[in-house]
Parts: structure tokens; C-alpha cells; sequence
């Protein structure tokens, strides 16, 4: 009985030094880092200063709840997690087996009756390398799921900059719509009053008042344009709840050169995306080796004792057993390989391609923002103002028709507008260029804006 039970602790204890053998190779990947909240376990994320909103606190909190970027945090996760599957080798097989079982055993205690008892343990030994391949693709794509997540921050920067900027857009254009409100309504309080002197007719103040409604319409929509702005920019950082509370803090960013052609190609090697598209087809590479590695036989080993009482001697044996390629040689799995290595070298050529294209029509867009800007900065807004108030004097004093006058506070306001437009284009395309020059996006630089003034 003391020599069964000293069998089975040994199966038990050399199955355990296996298990404890079996760890992942000792090489880690060359893991590239990206910018993750440092939070404690249980520690909630800071509050968001949405009543006050400045673009650095917008990406912030774009880090701590943008759900986007959390699910691709939880791929690098979980593509961690396979590279400990992958480095695993298999488990150990142990068996116990009786036979020779009847009625009339003999007397004395189980392990001393007449059966025959085998007791065994296997060890499946894979060869051609399959392990470390294994968990050579396995790292590879830790490598690409950082980079994916890398380009996730990407994108959602860039949604986030839009977003930004199209509420502040969306504020100045109230602010302006606003303006012209309160110019109408003084303007119709002044032309009843010089109605009531008999200076104008009916029909002069009548379009006074025509456009003084169309203001209030544009300052309705406006209101509506700004809410629904402050929902887009609230999805982005996670504040649905508080989205009409949200208020932005910035201003537009400087004006500044665009960047020259010739640079394209090193920013072109510094995109996520690239780079993802590009381990991916390391780790085809990977996958294919390990396709046909499977066409090296796996050799699965054992050992027994076997105990045969009362006059048999007890028994160790050794076993080897080795598949035999007869009705299936893995070419399924090889010809698969091929085709998924060929489709991720396709989709790394289609990827960059992609972004050169996108590249190139960032800058285009810089240039032609920058000069349109510029030139709303220079002269053109100033000089529509300055004609709005030479129109609004000279109607004061008798000397311009009051449609002189709407048309040129039309203009004005259409000008306004524009110019708006102008910078919101501006300042979204400089946040695409900013972020295309680093490998971790950055805000754009708004410590020194440049106003509408």
C-alpha cells in the first residue's frame, strides 16, 4: 500500500515540475509606450472642468473616458494575455487504469489483490520550433495592438480637435449672431423714433425690422448650432450628462508656416497606422512559419508501471508514439497562411498608400486654411467693419438710404461669419498637421491665439 501511494506522488510531483517548467520564453517584446492615465486601483478619474473647458483639459479627459481609446487599451490587454497562452507548453497526461477485475480477488488490501494495475504518465513533445513561433506572433501582436491603440488616440484626438474647434466655431458665431440682435433692436427703436419724427417712411422701417427678424433667426440657430456642437465635444470626453454646461476656455490658435513636402515620408514612417500595418505583416511572417512547422511530427512520450499481484512482478515500461502523415499533411493550414501573409502585405501597401494621400492633403489643407485666415486677419474683416460703422454714421446723419445701410451691415455679418468659418478651418487643419508630426498627438499651441479683433 505504502509503494501505491509512493507511485502516485510521484506521477503527481512530476507532473508539477512540468507544469512548473512550462513557462513563456524568457525574451520579452519590444513593447512601444503610449500615454495611459496612471490610476490606482479603485481611483476615479479626475472631474472635468467642462464650465471652464480648455483643449489640454479636453485631452485630459479624452485619456480617462473616451471609449474608444478604453476598448483598444483592453486589446493590448488581452493580446498580452495570449502571449502567455502561446508560450505554454502542453500539459502533461496521467492515467490509471485496472483490469483483470472479479469476484474472487484474494484476501488482504486493494493493492494486494489479483488486478492488474497500470499507472502512466505521457508527455506530449512538440519539435519544429512551434513554441517559440508561437509566441513570436503572439508578441508581434501586442506590438500591433499598441499601435492600433496608438492610432485609435490618433483618430480620437483629431475628433476630439473637431470637435473642440467646431463649438468654438459654434460660440463665436452666437456671440456674433448675438451682436447683430442687440445692433436691430437698437436700430428699430432709432427708426421708430425718427418715424415719429417723419425723417423716414413706413417702408424704411419696415426693412429694419425685416432684417432684425432674420437676426433673431440666425441667433436661434446658432443657439441650436452650439448645443449641438457641446453634445459632439461631451460624447468625445465622456460628459454626456453635463453637455450643455460646457464652455470653452481657449481661443484660436497663432497663425504659423505649414510645414515643407519634403518631410512627408518621415512622417509618414511615424504613423500608427503604418507601423501597425507593417507588424501585422511580421507576424503573417510568424504564422506562416508556424503552418509549416506543423509538418514536423510531434513526439508524445510516456512511462508506466504496472502491478500485478500476487505472483507477477511488477513492471516499468516506456512508450513512444509519432503521427503518421497518411490522409492529411496540413496544407489546408499552410495554403491559409500563404494567403493571410499575402493579404497583410496588401494591406500595408493599401495602409500606407492611404496615409501618403492623407498626408498630402493635411498640408494641402494647412496652406489653403492659412491663406484664407491670413487673409481675413490682415485686412478684409477689419475693412468690412470699418465700412458697417462709415454706413451706420452716414445714415445717422441723413446722408445714406437705409438699404445702403442693411446691405452693409449684411455684408458685415457675412464677413463675420466667413471669417469665423476661416479660423475653425484653420485651427482644425493645424491640429491634423500637429498631430501627423508626433508619434503621441499633442494640442495644438494656443497659448498665444490669435482673435477675430
Amino acid at each position: 500500500m505504502l509503494r501505491h501511494y509512493a507511485i502516485i506522488c510521484f506521477a503527481l510531483c512530476s507532473s508539477e515540475v512540468i507544469a512548473q517548467n512550462s513557462t513563456p520564453p524568457s525574451s520579452t517584446p519590444t513593447t512601444i509606450p503610449y500615454s495611459e492615465p496612471n490610476l490606482q486601483v479603485g481611483e476615479a478619474p479626475p472631474p472635468v472642468p467642462i464650465e471652464r473647458l480648455s483643449l489640454k483639459n479636453a485631452e485630459a479627459a479624452l485619456q480617462y473616458y473616451n471609449r474608444d481609446i478604453l476598448n483598444a487599451r483592453r486589446a493590448v490587454e488581452a493580446a498580452k494575455a495570449d502571449v502567455l497562452t502561446a508560450g505554454q507548453r502542453p500539459n502533461p497526461v496521467a492515467s490509471l487504469s485496472v483490469s483483470k477485475l472479479q469476484s474472487k480477488m484474494g484476501d488482504g488490501s486493494w493493492w494486494n489483490k489479483t488486478a492488474d494495475t497500470i499507472i502512466s504518465i505521457s508527455q506530449l513533445i512538440e519539435r519544429g520550433n512551434k513554441r517559440e513561433l508561437r509566441t513570436e506572433a503572439a508578441q508581434l501582436r501586442i506590438q500591433a495592438a499598441q499601435l492600433d491603440l496608438y492610432d485609435i488616440e490618433r483618430q480620437q484626438r483629431l475628433g476630439l480637435f473637431g470637435a473642440y474647434y467646431d463649438l468654438l466655431l459654434m460660440q463665436e458665431k452666437y456671440k456674433i449672431a448675438l451682436g447683430n440682435v442687440k445692433f436691430y433692436q437698437t436700430a428699430v427703436h432709432a427708426a421708430e423714433l425718427r418715424l415719429n419724427a417723419g425723417d423716414i417712411s413706413p417702408t424704411d422701417l419696415s426693412r429694419i425690422r425685416v432684417d432684425s427678424l432674420r437676426a433673431e433667426n440666425d441667433l436661434q440657430q446658432a443657439t441650436n448650432d452650439r448645443m449641438n456642437a457641446q453634445l459632439v465635444l461631451a460624447y468625445a470626453i465622456g460628459q454626456e450628462g453635463n453637455a450643455r454646461d460646457i464652455a470653452l476656455s481657449d481661443e484660436w490658435p497663432i497663425i504659423r508656416k505649414a510645414m515643407s513636402i519634403e518631410q512627408l515620408e518621415q512622417l509618414l514612417q511615424q504613423r500608427p497606422d503604418v507601423r501597425a500595418a507593417e507588424m501585422r505583416v511580421q507576424t503573417a511572417t510568424k504564422v506562416r512559419e508556424l503552418a509549416r512547422s506543423l509538418r514536423t511530427r510531434d513526439v508524445t512520450v510516456a512511462a508506466q508501471y504496472e502491478h500485478n499481484p500476487p505472483d507477477a512482478n511488477n513492471t516499468v515500461g516506456l512508450g513512444i508514439s509519432i503521427p503518421l502523415f497518411i490522409n492529411y499533411n496540413f496544407s489546408g493550414e499552410i495554403q491559409r497562411a500563404e494567403v493571410d501573409y499575402q493579404t497583410a502585405l496588401e494591406d500595408a501597401a493599401r495602409v500606407r498608400a492611404k496615409a501618403l494621400a492623407e498626408l498630402s492633403k493635411n498640408r494641402n489643407d494647412l496652406a489653403s486654411a492659412l491663406e484664407r485666415v491670413s487673409r481675413y486677419q490682415t485686412n478684409l474683416l477689419s475693412e468690412a467693419r470699418k465700412a458697417a460703422k462709415a454706413a451706420q454714421f452716414a445714415y445717422s446723419q441723413g446722408a445714406l438710404d437705409v438699404t445702403s445701410l442693411l446691405d452693409a451691415r449684411r455684408t458685415l455679418r457675412a464677413i463675420e461669419f466667413d471669417a469665423a468659418n476661416a479660423y475653425a478651418d484653420y485651427a482644425k487643419s493645424l491640429a491634423v498637421w500637429q498631430v501627423v508630426q508626433t508619434y503621441l498627438p499633442t494640442a495644438p499651441d494656443t497659448d498665444a491665439a490669435a482673435t477675430q479683433e
